[in-house]
């Protein structure tokens, strides 16, 4: 994995459309981060993607977004709360689990 990252960020060309993996290395998320930027509206693929199918993105709107700081802090400001929600509903289900029933 760290050789093909080190090989396509190597490129002296990037290609035009990118999958959501090498978006990821682009734009330096992490591969399961980027579906949560799409959800959240901060990062469109191309095209109409079926929900489940392979998204790609163009590298000239990632270039764009990798010199804009206001977006780079929206972006990391929600993946920190998408976790902070996926956390908490965790810490709630888990404290519910431990409360003893009253049959």
């Amino acid at each position: 994995m760290q050789q093909d990252l080190e090989r396509f960020l190597g490129l002296k060309t990037l290609p035009a459309r990118l999958t959501t993996q090498q978006a990821a290395w682009v734009l330096g998320f992490s591969v399961y981060e980027i579906p949560m930027l799409v959800s959240r509206g901060l990062l469109k693929p191309l095209g109409r993607p079926a929900r489940n199918g392979q998204k790609f993105f163009l590298t000239a709107t990632l270039e764009e977004l990798r010199r804009d700081e206001r977006w780079f802090g929206r972006a990391s400001d929600a993946v920190v709360e998408h976790w902070r929600q996926k956390n908490t509903g965790r810490v709630k289900a888990q404290a519910a689990a431990a409360l003893p029933s009253t049959a």
